[in-house]
């Protein structure tokens, strides 16, 4: 009996030391929260300071975005409103040529399909590529055999954008009279009294001085039936039967009452059959800045003269 007892007492005591560490550990837990609830260290109190810092510079930063956005979309309408006015149609997309083929990323294409996509457009690259060779080819064999049929090739203002190019060959609103009338030329926009140069070399064959109609007018004749003409000009500097030489001055851009602004027309014929002159600009310019003028020259429904 005496030994019973002893171990319900020990089993007593024991039970009491575990109830005592047990509200021990519970009011410390207990401690401790309260004190991280009510107290914060220098490391909580330097972090809170920089997201209170982070929050505001995230209004302030908001606020300006909206303010920007807001400029940039006056601006994209005034542009708009401005192209609208001068050529009769919507502004294009700059990048409506280089982004026509562009495919948009997605979780759900596979690697074989980016794979045979891939293949694909290069191989359509290589045929084009030898295309342009063997194009290239056909050029220098017809040179070699005819030292004098080179086409006028050269830009006849220095320092043209894609931007700069307004319509080419082909039926055009006209500014003044407001109906579709055959445009046999290229509308280069640039200031006036910009230094107006010839293609290539040749001879002026005409020279005709004018208030009306395409104004003043300088031809060029580059042999094998090439005739550049140039046309709206302010001054000319060649007179009639003169040689000139390939980027030679020949006069300025100019303007006249029936021009919507100063812009060179230049056009380009070949045994009097009126050709594209954009067509014979790639010479002059990259093929990304070539790609955008052939563009524009095309998707330009009004004239400027």
């Amino acid at each position: 009996m005496k030994t019973k007892g002893k171990i319900n007492a020990t089993r007593r005591r024991i039970g009491k030391a575990l109830r005592y560490l047990a509200a021990t550990v519970t009011t410390a837990i207990g401690f401790y929260v309260l004190f991280s609830l009510l107290f914060a260290t220098e490391e909580e109190r330097r972090l809170q300071q920089e997201n209170d810092l982070y929050a505001t510079y995230y209004q302030e930063l908001r606020e300006k975005e909206r303010l920007v956005t807001d400029v940039v979309e006056g601006l994209e309408v005034r542009d708009d409103a401005l192209y609208r006015r001068i050529f009769g149609t919507e502004a294009p997309s700059v990048d409506a040529v280089t982004a026509a083929d562009v495919i948009s990323v997605s979780d759900s294409l596979s690697e074989s399909f980016y794979l045979s996509y891939s293949a694909s457009k290069s191989e359509s690259l290589r045929m084009m590529a030898e295309n342009v060779e063997e194009n290239f080819r056909e050029i220098y064999r017809l040179m070699a055999a005819r030292k004098d049929s080179i086409p006028p090739l050269t830009m006849p203002i220095e320092g043209m954008s894609y931007v700069q190019t307004g319509a080419s060959v082909g039926l055009k609103h006209n500014p003044l009279y407001k109906v579709d009338i055959r445009h046999e030329g290229l509308d280069l926009i640039a200031p006036q009294g910009s230094v107006v140069k010839a293609a290539a070399d040749g001879v002026v064959r005409n020279v005709t001085r004018s208030n009306k109609g395409l104004g003043n007018i300088v031809e060029i004749d580059h042999k094998n039936g090439y005739v550049t003409r140039y046309a709206l000009l302010g001054d000319i500097s060649v007179p009639q039967g003169r040689s000139v030489k390939r980027g030679q001055k020949i006069g300025t851009v100019g303007i006249s009452s029936t021009t919507f602004a100063p812009h060179l027309h230049y056009e380009v014929l070949r045994g009097g059959k009126v050709l594209d002159p954009v067509n014979f600009l790639f010479a002059s310019v990259d093929p990304d800045e070539y790609a955008k003028m052939l563009y524009m020259s095309v998707s330009t429904r009004q004239s400027m003269d």
